[in-house]
């Protein structure tokens, strides 16, 4: 543990009760918390900038004289203080002013002030600088200095001074060295000396821009933290009971003949590990990631039914009504015929089937429930909940796919818990970030699917699309056209949907349209969806704020209107929509001009390729992290210093350093060092 620990809060001059509460809302618990309270920005007070060297809104002190003061009027009353150098002329303007401040600026007198100059009417200016005028000033600061986070009513200079008096001790009860720096690394203690009081000479852009060697020392080791974080939680998940699943050959017999395919190679080798891992006396912590398409549902329904068929039930849940309807339509076919009782539970579920489906889930006369976040509610138990499969699982937070983990602890039990993405995560994200899972990855598509051909269009050539469009139709194809967030309204998403309808409807006559968006109740939703689910619309306009991952094999176009504003991994999810059928699929990406280099990047990817690892990698290095851990690590668990698409260099050395620690108290000290009360997410 960290010995300066042993100093608390309390010990700080000038940290009283009511400092420390605003040192809570910060995130400040302790004097190490404040060492690890990080600049967020730095000012250089540590030279003279000639007035000729100024730039605009770059801070500076200057050395200058007084050449007059006088009070202007215009829209408002300020007071004008001009000052000059040997390189340059530049004013100082007051707005707040008394008499005597105005006294104090007679001409030929010194003055040294900082600030931010801007342009004004007579080229650059300080609007309210801080200011010292005359011989006596005070001497030019050693180091760049801090802006940190604060709080209203924690001044800069208060933070500064409470910071420091932590780092003056810390110089003398040393901070725990708890990794081995990797050669050539800063010590711990350097670093972050170095990140509160820069030297003279630091670069500036390095610090703010996150690549200076000392805040890399500190973001490697809370990654390490975080890595060590979910391998405990392994640890202490795999000590947990659950129940082991007789598996049963004929129960998997029955199930695939019902189908009128074959399992891939890819599909057959996860439902080996998914076995073997029923098999077994600790809950299985799976997931399993596989591209649109590739048949994560079938994989999910042969563990089903191996739970099912030992006596047990299952709970399978999904992030929308709608993909719920259909794993319920799915697992209905198939399992219904084999004499197992299914329910499905979502927010249009009414009050009596509602309670049906809880009175059955209690006698365990229902053997596989599938629902939404609905299955959340402390009404509904389980008789004997066994396995647990979540849908697209980085919808759902950690605390909410815990409470749903706590169902099987009536029968004394964790449950199995299968989590599914469709999202690709790349491989060493998901070895530092999902630790404390296994992982399976269906890298094939099933027999009869054609990769969708996509084409860049530039929106000058929207004529030629509404009259392809009109053509699928014609060939009793469907089509779905996707209108893009307008600089994230809403409203104005709508706006443009509604419009964009209205066009297509004037231009295609014969054509059966439909509108879905986020403004439509869940009933409304649903009515559209299945309408085109079932052929009765032959175009559908959508946005993006809702889900479209509706099955319908016999869309085989999609428009996707200015793809520009949307990001890879969202482009790919949404370009799987079609090419679910035999029948050769289309996804044209009609862009605005004209386009960035970064946009014209993104789209030239989804042209070239239909791979989801590499568009996630891509994705990862353009846009971070966010997309593809989702609320699992960006909510409950966010990093104070690390940003995964900037720092992804270091996951190997993260790999290697957590490999190599094995001390239960340095792993417990780095996990409460970097997450200390965050780790909430821990006990999921």
């Amino acid at each position: 543990m960290d010995t300066a620990v042993a100093l608390s809060l309390k010990d700080l001059k000038g940290v009283g009760p009511a400092i420390a509460e605003k040192l809570t809302r910060l995130g400040v618990h302790s004097p190490i918390d404040l060492l690890f309270h990080l600049p967020r920005s730095y000012q250089d007070r540590t030279r003279i900038t000639p007035i000729g060297q100024l730039r605009q809104q770059v801070a500076a002190v200057v050395q200058a004289e007084v050449v007059q003061a006088k009070i202007t009027f215009g829209k408002r009353r300020s007071l004008v203080v001009t000052v000059r150098d040997d390189s340059g002329v530049v004013n100082l303007r007051m707005f707040h002013f008394s008499r005597g401040q105005q006294a104090q600026f007679t001409p030929g007198k010194p003055i040294r002030f900082f600030g931010e100059p801007r342009r004004g009417p007579q080229g650059f200016e300080f609007v309210h600088p801080e200011y010292q005028v005359g011989n006596q000033v005070a001497p030019l600061e050693q180091s760049l200095t801090p802006i940190y986070p604060t709080v209203d009513g924690l001044t800069q200079a208060k933070l500064r001074d409470i910071i420091d008096q932590v780092l003056a001790r810390s110089a003398h009860l040393e901070l725990d060295e708890l990794l081995a720096p990797p050669p050539g690394s800063m010590p711990l203690l350097q670093a972050v000396h170095t990140l509160h009081h820069p030297p003279v000479g630091t670069d500036i852009a390095q610090l703010t821009e996150g690549s200076h060697p000392a805040l890399q020392r500190l973001v490697l080791e809370e990654l390490v933290a975080h890595h060590l974080a979910l391998k405990a939680l392994r640890v202490r998940t795999q000590q947990h009971q659950s129940s082991p699943i007789a598996l049963s050959d004929q129960a998997d017999q029955g199930l695939m003949a019902q189908l009128p395919f074959s399992p891939t190679n890819a599909q057959s080798r996860v439902h080996t590990e998914i076995i073997d891992d029923l098999a077994l006396t600790r809950p299985m912590m799976r997931l399993v990631q596989g591209d649109v398409g590739s048949g994560k549902t079938l994989v999910a329904a042969r563990a089903i039914v191996q739970v099912i068929a030992d006596g047990k039930q299952a709970a399978m849940m999904a992030p929308t009504e709608i993909l719920a309807e259909q794993h319920f339509a799915a697992m209905s076919t198939w399992l219904s015929p084999l004499g197992y009782s299914l329910a499905l539970l979502t927010g249009r579920t009414g009050a009596a089937e509602r309670r049906a489906v809880n009175d059955g889930l209690l006698d365990g006369s229902i053997d596989l429930v599938v629902g939404t976040h609905a299955l959340f509610q402390d009404s509904v138990q389980f008789k004997q909940l066994c396995l647990a499969v979540i849908d697209e699982q980085h919808r759902f937070g950690v605390e909410q796919r815990a409470k749903l983990r706590e169902k099987g602890l009536p029968a004394g039990i964790y449950p199995h818990l299968l989590l599914m993405t469709a999202t690709p995560i790349p491989r060493t994200l998901a070895m530092t970030f999902y630790a404390d899972l296994d992982c399976s990855i269906i890298d094939e598509l099933p027999p009869g699917r054609s990769p969708v051909n996509t084409v860049l269009i530039d929106q000058a050539r929207r004529d030629e699309v509404v009259e392809r469009i009109g053509v699928a139709v014609t060939e009793n194809r469907q089509v779905y056209w996707v209108c893009t967030l307008i600089e994230e309204s809403e409203t104005l998403d709508l706006e443009a949907a509604e419009a964009t309808t209205e066009y297509l409807r004037q231009q295609l006559p014969h054509v059966s349209i439909g509108l879905v968006h986020g403004k439509l109740t869940a009933q409304q939703k649903f009515e559209v969806m299945t309408a085109f689910k079932e052929g009765e619309l032959d175009l559908l306009v959508a946005t993006t704020v809702i889900e479209v991952g509706v099955d319908v094999p016999n869309a085989s176009l999609m428009v996707i209107e200015n793809p520009e504003r949307l990001g890879l991994s969202q482009l790919h999810q949404l370009r799987g929509r079609v090419g679910r059928g035999a029948i050769a699929s289309h996804c044209v990406l009609m862009y605005g001009s004209p386009l960035s280099q970064d946009s014209k990047h993104r789209l030239q990817v989804m042209r070239d390729t239909n791979d989801g690892f590499i568009i996630a990698e891509e994705d990862l290095k353009l846009r971070g992290s966010g997309d593809i851990l989702g609320a699992r690590q960006t909510g409950e668990v966010g990093f104070k210093l690390a940003d995964l698409s900037r720092d992804m260099h270091l996951l190997n050395a993260v790999q290697q350093v957590g490999s190599s620690i094995s001390d239960p108290v340095q792993i417990n000290a780095l996990i409460h060092r970097w997450i200390g009360n965050r780790v909430r997410y821990a006990q999921s």
